[in-house]
């Protein structure tokens, strides 16, 4: 095995309610952050693998919302497809380029939050790592229950697959 496949091996762990997943990505850390505080760039590459994003709204400051939309456009993905899946964050901190702190929530298309869903507190970090960017999210549950919940859905498989398709925005872009 290559040691780059090594070095972009998703990692995840769980630490009571608090889901920790960590990968190293092929591109410098200021660019990376720039995949996530702008747009344009945000919206190639949020969501899985065959599904694109709508920013409804894009405020990147503390105490700004980001509404957006992840719409499945993929056939092959059966019953998911057309379906739509909205979102709210409200950013808490952000140091540029190394960390952002966030609410995420499911959201109908008004931007009201979800009652049956889990709000989650996300810390993005973004460390320097041999050129490369190593990135750690950090979600944080209100309980055991919700962080369950959220990982029955498939919230890991889904991250994985949206690093992938960061990876290749990046690999475009260098």
């Amino acid at each position: 095995m290559s040691e780059n496949k090594v070095t972009n091996k998703l990692t995840t762990k769980v630490e009571g309610r608090d889901l920790v997943i960590e990968r190293i990505l092929d591109a410098p850390r200021e660019l990376v952050f720039k995949m996530f505080s702008e747009p344009d760039h945000l919206a190639r590459w949020w969501g899985p693998k065959g599904w694109q994003t709508e920013n409804r709204k894009f405020e990147f400051k503390p105490n700004g919302e980001w509404h957006y939309c992840m719409e499945c456009i993929d056939k092959n993905q059966g019953e998911y497809y057309g379906q739509k899946s909205w979102g709210k964050a409200v950013y808490q901190e952000i140091i540029t380029p190394e960390k952002i702190v966030y609410t995420d929530a499911f959201s109908d298309e008004e931007g009201n939050i979800s009652d049956n869903m889990p709000v989650m507190l996300i810390t993005v970090m973004f460390e320097e790592f041999e050129g490369k960017t190593k990135l750690i999210s950090r979600t944080q549950f209100a309980s055991v229950e919700n962080l369950q919940q959220v990982m029955d859905m498939g919230v890991v498989e889904g991250f994985s697959s949206q690093l992938e398709r960061l990876d290749d925005v990046l690999k475009e872009m260098q």
